[in-house]
């Protein structure tokens, strides 16, 4: 197949990738997982059927990605790339729409690292390796922070000096590329209530919400790095600035640790003491796991409250990604604590995880939307020219 789009996203832990043909039909996808323990490469063809199944010797991400490579030059015959794409999770001030990817634009991303720590040198690394590997390649970078850009710029302040401001310390928001593939779906599940006020609850291993008004971002939960907002896999979400303060200057803890406390020690993980994995969490019966399970889900309806205030009401409220479109338990307790809101959802419906899952009287239409991020890179990298 003849300019074929390779579409990476990768993170800390694990790479999922898919191929599309020029006209974007899938053609494989796939995820290398436990990079750094002990990798996995899994691929699947357009149906979903699995046709490799390899254990990586060693780990990390340069054999991970060779390997991977080696079973791409496998399909010469029928796979010829034409171009790669990549989620790139933070464009800063500097990118504002996906990007031809030169030395230079590498070195600017590379600028915002301390922005993304978690994600931002891994998307880098992959870029670098596809550099290395298939040097003459067209390479896109699409920014996570790119679809919030249509938000008012009250929405974007903090209440900090505004020489900080100046310095473009302000909230950026982030999942842009899996808001951008809801909106431009939303439609087929909502018609005409697709323009009026929406909020969209992307939730998984990172988690926020959007609220939507026309199709555009009109707030956000993330901010100026992807820690705020809701509580998550590992990551604590909202917190008292305090705290920090006062676990530098009473405990003693550094930069560094801070840094890892608030980005893998914390969310689910943190509370349960047990895993991130709300599929594991849900089927527990240590009491730490249900606590983490409904501080999730309360601090999820209280920033659903804030984002109905950005939009002066919700006229549909829709969940998505790993954890909102697979469990029917935390979109009940989520949807319970909103029924002061009017809303109401069909249990059975919730539970067969159907696309509408609302009451015929809820006053909000609740919808389940697999998001589709790499579609959504494909068609960018597809339209952006060298």
């Amino acid at each position: 197949m003849k300019d074929a789009i390779l579409v990476i996203n990768a993170g800390s832990s694990s790479i999922k990738f898919s191929i599309f043909s020029s006209t974007l039909k899938l053609m494989y996808h796939g995820e290398i997982e436990k990079i750094f323990e002990s990798p996995i490469l899994t691929i699947l063809d357009a149906t979903h059927s699995e046709i490799v199944k390899q254990e990586i010797q060693s780990a990390g991400y340069e054999l991970s990605l060779s390997t991977f490579f080696d079973w791409l030059n496998q399909q010469a015959d029928t796979i010829k790339l034409g171009s790669a794409g990549h989620r790139v999770v933070h464009g800063g001030a500097i990118f504002y729409h996906p990007t031809l990817i030169t030395d230079n634009v590498i070195s600017d991303m590379e600028s915002l690292i301390p922005l993304a720590p978690l994600h931002q040198p891994y998307n880098i690394e992959a870029i670098k390796m596809i550099k290395k590997k298939f040097p003459n390649l067209k390479q896109v970078a699409c920014f996570d922070t790119t679809f919030h850009q249509t938000q008012d710029k009250l929405a974007t302040l903090f209440a900090i000096p505004k020489n900080l401001t100046d310095e473009n310390i302000i909230r950026y928001g982030f999942h842009g590329i899996s808001y951008e593939y809801i909106s431009s779906v939303m439609s087929a599940y909502l018609g005409d209530q697709a323009n009026t006020r929406v909020i969209v609850a992307h939730l998984g291993s990172g988690a926020s919400m959007c609220a939507m008004y026309q199709k555009k971002s009109v707030a956000t939960t993330m901010g100026f790095t992807a820690l705020d907002g809701l509580m998550m896999g590992k990551r604590c979400g909202h917190i008292d600035p305090g705290v920090l303060l006062y676990l530098m200057q009473e405990k003693h803890y550094t930069a560094s640790t801070i840094q890892d406390l608030l980005y893998n020690k914390s969310g689910l993980l943190g509370v349960s003491g047990i895993s991130n994995d709300v599929r594991e969490l849900t089927s527990s019966t240590d009491p730490l796991a249900n606590e983490a399970i409904e501080l999730f889900c309360y601090r999820a309806a209280l920033e659903m409250g804030s984002l109905c205030a950005a939009l002066n009401g919700c006229n549909a409220f829709i969940f998505t990604a790993g954890i909102g479109e697979n469990s029917a338990i935390v979109r009940k307790k989520i949807c319970d604590r909103l029924t002061w809101l009017g809303i109401k959802i069909c249990n059975l419906a919730n539970q067969n995880n159907q696309s509408i899952i609302s009451d015929k009287n809820s006053l909000i239409t609740v919808c389940v939307i697999p998001t589709n991020e790499e579609l959504m890179i494909a068609k960018h990298t597809n339209q952006t020219q060298e």
